[in-house]
């Protein structure tokens, strides 16, 4: 600072002597500045530890006298029921705790408490993790297979984002759950879609020596467009008869009243390690699809009727139209996943010599 004091000195002596004075100036102002800052910086350092100190001392009287601590959050005090073998471990909460996330310890990862928190505006949470497809959810995490029964990942916490309800229960639950890996401490994707599971219906009638698909026509407007598809409907819930439930789902969507003794479960023919359930968005939903066959014989008249009848429950916005195609070339005809993997599993079985003799 000094050379450059004693160089800027010399030049401006030398040219000028008014700019000499300006430059002495303005260094003066420089110097009254930064004086100025420096103080003010130690000023509010002070400020800032003092302010530190007091919340400290706050916090550890709050602890110390068991006060609740006023953090913007749900409260979702509420007891599971879960099956015995992955009963959580349910820590107890103060009653005057007026806003505390939810506690509670996996019999996968005692030493590691998850923390359940509803996102602001959702009002339905204590219903969402009392619901079937929240409890659903983490049994089957912890189940042989779950990703958390090997002990490489765990959960950290889960924050409830969306409810709908349909009627008096819970139809689609979103939610974010926070999953590491305990090697890498890396985070793993974790957005679900929770819808719970659902059935389909390949329906296929024989005419004239053809064999035709019942199929509906509906608005997604997820996609936004009308989608070929086959009759199908969610459970209401785990308990629900998947039989019983694709029966009456063909009857309001299609007119048509099926038996339960002619339907065929084409996903029983997997794997049990699969559950013998079809996955259609396994990477965001947790949707899980039983699908059936029926098979039968009709007049030519029938499937004439068939078409473009106007079917669903109107109350409940359902706008839904009958197709029938010909069968061999349903597989070109629609994008639906549920219709390929009908057809994928209808033949497989076929070849395999696995499916009962149709009825005449």
């Amino acid at each position: 600072m000094r050379c450059l004091h004693s160089s800027v000195h010399s030049f401006f002596t030398v040219k000028n002597k008014y700019y000499y004075y300006y430059y002495y100036y303005y260094l003066n102002e420089a110097d009254h500045v930064l004086r100025n800052s420096k103080e003010k910086i130690h000023t509010d350092h002070r400020e800032m530890s003092h302010q530190l100190l007091q919340a400290s001392i706050r916090l550890r009287l709050r602890l110390r006298l068991r006060l609740p601590l006023q953090l913007r959050l749900h409260s979702l005090s509420k007891t599971f029921a879960f099956p015995s073998s992955l009963s959580p471990i349910r820590h107890k909460m103060s009653a005057n705790s007026s806003a505390l996330t939810h506690s509670i310890t996996l019999p996968s990862q005692l030493a590691q408490p998850v923390q359940i928190v509803a996102a602001p505006g959702v009002s339905d949470s204590e219903s969402a993790i009392d619901s079937s497809l929240f409890k659903q959810w983490l049994k089957n995490t912890q189940s042989e297979s779950g990703i958390l029964s090997g002990g490489a990942l765990y959960l950290e916490r889960v924050l409830i984002q969306g409810v709908d309800i349909f009627g008096k229960r819970i139809g689609f639950l979103k939610f974010k759950a926070d999953i590491f890996d305990k090697a890498t401490g890396e985070k793993v994707p974790g957005i679900v879609f929770a819808r719970g599971p659902a059935v389909a219906i390949l329906i296929l009638l024989d005419s004239d020596d053809e064999t035709y698909a019942v199929l509906t026509e509906q608005v997604r407007v997820p996609v936004g467009r009308l989608i070929l598809e086959l009759p199908a409907g969610m459970l209401d819930d785990d308990k629900s008869d998947f039989v019983g439930t694709a029966v009456r789902e063909v009857e309001e969507e299609t007119g048509i009243n099926l038996n339960v003794e002619d339907m065929i479960d084409l996903t029983a023919f997997l794997d049990s390690s699969t559950g013998c359930r079809v996955f259609p968005s396994p990477g965001g939903c947790d949707e899980e699809i039983s699908v059936f066959l029926y098979r039968g014989q009709v007049e030519k008249g029938v499937i004439a009727q068939l078409q473009g009848k106007e079917t669903g429950l109107r109350e409940h916005g359902e706008l839904i139209r009958v197709r029938v195609v010909p069968y061999d070339k349903l597989w070109r005809m629609t994008a639906d996943a549920k219709v390929l993997t009908a057809i994928a599993l209808y033949e497989m079985a076929k070849r395999e010599g696995l499916l009962p003799p149709p009825k005449i």
